[in-house]
C-alpha cells in the first residue's frame, strides 16, 4: 500500500493552467489527455474531467492521471480514462505515486458509491501492482501503430503486396479522388459514410455533434479524409493530430464499392500527408483480440503489435466479457431502424456507453 505521506489532489485540467504545459512535455502524453479532447467531451455529453495528481496546487506539475465523471442512469456513474479513447496513458512515472493515484481513486469510488473507475494504458505499467492497489485486468486488446520514420519508400515496400498494392493500384485507375479537411462539406459526406457503416456493424453512429465539437475544439489537428468515385463517397477516415503522432480515430466506408480500394486508397494517402508534416508515428488504434480480420488489415501496413489493457478498480468484482443478454436484442432492432431513428438511438445512447 502507498505511504501516507504521499498526498494526492485534485485538479479541473480544462481551468488549471499547469496541465497543457505538462502535456507539451510529457513524452506519453496523447491527444486524449488535452484540453481540446476533454472540452469536446464535455460538449457533446456533458463529462467533467477531473485529474489526480501528487502535486499540490501550487507546485509544479510532474504527473497527472485524467479521468472522466460519466454520470449515466442507464449503466452506472463511474469514472473513465478517457470516453471514447482507445488508450489513455497514466501520465505518472514514479511507482509510489501510481499506487498512491490508484489508492486515490479508489476511495473515491467507495465513497461517491460509483460503479467503478476504468484505466486504458498501453503496455504493463500497472501489471506488477494491480493485486497491490485493487486493480482488475477488464479486458486486453491489440493496439497497432505504424513508425513512420522510415522513408515513404521504404514504407510503401512493407506494404503487403496482394492485399493491399494491389487494391492501391486499382484506385489508381479508377482515378479516385481524395480530398481532406475539416470543413462542412466534408463532414456531410463522411458522416454519410459513417451511417452506412455502423448499419453494416448494427449500431447506431455517434451523433454529428460530437464531431462538430471535435472539429470546433481540435481545428485543424483535425482531418477527415474522403475518397471519392465520380463525386460519389466510397470511404473516408478521421484522423486527430497531437504533437508528432497522427491518430486513425474514425473510418466508414461503403460496402457496395470496396472493390475500387477506396479504403486503402485514404488511409494511404493519409500516411503521405503525414509523413510530409514530419510525423514519427500513426496511431492505428485497438481491436478486438477476436477481431482477425482488423489485426490482419493493420498488420498488412507494417504496423507493430502491442497490447492495450484496460485495468479497474470496482465495488464489486466485475465479469471480463460483457454479459451478451440484451446486446443482440438490440442490434436486431438497429437492423430495421431506418437511417433518421438510427441516428437519433446514436444521441440518446453514446452518453451512457462510454
Amino acid at each position: 500500500m502507498p505511504s501516507p505521506e504521499i498526498a494526492v489532489h485534485t485538479f479541473d485540467p480544462l481551468v488549471d493552467p499547469r496541465w497543457p504545459g505538462f502535456l507539451t512535455h510529457h513524452r506519453q502524453a496523447s491527444v486524449f489527455h488535452t484540453r481540446e479532447w476533454l472540452e469536446a467531451l464535455r460538449r457533446t455529453y456533458g463529462y467533467a474531467p477531473v485529474v489526480y495528481s501528487t502535486c499540490a496546487p501550487v507546485d509544479e506539475l510532474t504527473n497527472g492521471l485524467v479521468m472522466c465523471r460519466v454520470n449515466s442512469w442507464l449503466t452506472g456513474r463511474r469514472l473513465v480514462s478517457v470516453p471514447f479513447a482507445d488508450h489513455c496513458e497514466p501520465l505518472v512515472d514514479g511507482v509510489r505515486e501510481r499506487m498512491a493515484i490508484v489508492a486515490a481513486i479508489r476511495e473515491t469510488v467507495r465513497s461517491e458509491n460509483l460503479k467503478y473507475a476504468e484505466i486504458r494504458e498501453i503496455g504493463s505499467g500497472f501489471a506488477q501492482l494491480a493485486d497491490g492497489v485493487g486493480l482488475e485486468k477488464q479486458n486486453t486488446y491489440c493496439f497497432h501503430a505504424l513508425d513512420l520514420r522510415p522513408t515513404l519508400d521504404d514504407l510503401y515496400r512493407k506494404i503487403h503486396k496482394s492485399a493491399i498494392k494491389v487494391q492501391l493500384r486499382r484506385a489508381e485507375r479508377e482515378r479516385l479522388k481524395y480530398d481532406a479537411g475539416n470543413s462542412e462539406r466534408l463532414l456531410d459526406a463522411f458522416y454519410r459514410l459513417l451511417v452506412l457503416t455502423r448499419r453494416r456493424h448494427r449500431l447506431p453512429p455517434q451523433p454529428i455533434d460530437w464531431f462538430r465539437n471535435l472539429i470546433a475544439c481540435l481545428g485543424d489537428r483535425l482531418k477527415i479524409a474522403v475518397a471519392s468515385k465520380d463525386d460519389r463517397p466510397v470511404a473516408g477516415i478521421l484522423t486527430l493530430r497531437s504533437k508528432e503522432v497522427a491518430v486513425y480515430k474514425y473510418g466508414c466506408s461503403d460496402a457496395r464499392v470496396h472493390n475500387l480500394g477506396g479504403v486503402p486508397f485514404v488511409v494511404w494517402n493519409a500516411i503521405k500527408e503525414a509523413k510530409d508534416l514530419g510525423l514519427t508515428m500513426f496511431d492505428l488504434g485497438r481491436s478486438d483480440a477476436d477481431n482477425i480480420g482488423l489485426i490482419t488489415f493493420k498488420q498488412r501496413w507494417g504496423a507493430t503489435a502491442s497490447t492495450l489493457t484496460y485495468w479497474r478498480c470496482s465495488r464489486r468484482p466485475a465479469p471480463t466479457r460483457r454479459r451478451p443478454s440484451s446486446m443482440p436484442i438490440a442490434q436486431r432492432l438497429f437492423d430495421y431502424l431506418p437511417d433518421e431513428l438510427l441516428i437519433i438511438a446514436g444521441k440518446l445512447l453514446y452518453r451512457h456507453i462510454a
